[in-house]
């Protein structure tokens, strides 16, 4: 019975599993969003945020830890430069899984997960500027309707234009 186990398996040996959950953290360091499946993305949560947390102190002995769990020094490189700058000030919780729905051939649960900092959507310092006018007349409500009565004059001139030309043609 597995009572207490907390490992996700993944119906994989332990060194294939290892392999896997490494290289889909390199992709995810690289690329900054992966699809998966949910289950896959949770392992992979649990494997890459502890070494996210681990890069933000870059030294020698953070970076061989690091290396010994990726085995990849380019994204190694990618997480130390690129990555940690962007999280310092972050407590946890670098990864955000969005579920896709399912997999044609086998109804599998997808997801996308992705590193909460390089999104360009949630952004939390793009603000949209909204404008406030008010019914009332406020700010721009005066020129509003000045630009409004200039319109109209206009219309008025250019009807009645209309209408001298069409008598002319009469006569």
């Amino acid at each position: 019975m597995r009572h207490g186990k907390k490992v996700n398996h993944l119906g994989r040996q332990a060194s294939h599993r290892k392999a896997m959950l490494s290289n889909m953290a390199c992709s995810l360091i690289e690329h900054k969003r992966i699809n998966t499946t949910v289950a896959k993305a949770k392992a992979l949560r649990g494997f890459v945020e502890p070494l996210i947390t681990k890069s933000k102190t870059d030294s020698t002995h953070s970076r061989r830890v690091v290396f010994s769990k990726l085995k990849n020094k380019y994204a190694v490189t990618e997480l130390f430069r690129e990555v940690a700058p962007k999280v310092a000030n972050r407590e946890g919780g670098y990864t955000r899984i969005i579920r896709t729905g399912y997999r044609q051939g086998d109804n599998a649960e997808m997801c996308m997960i992705e590193l909460v900092d390089f999104n360009e959507i949630y952004g939390g310092d793009a603000t949209k500027k909204t404008t406030r006018r008010s019914r009332r007349g406020g700010k721009g409500g005066a020129q509003a309707a000045e630009s409004t009565k200039d319109t109209a004059a206009k219309a008025t001139t250019a009807a009645a234009a209309k209408a001298a030309d069409a008598k002319k043609e009469e006569e």
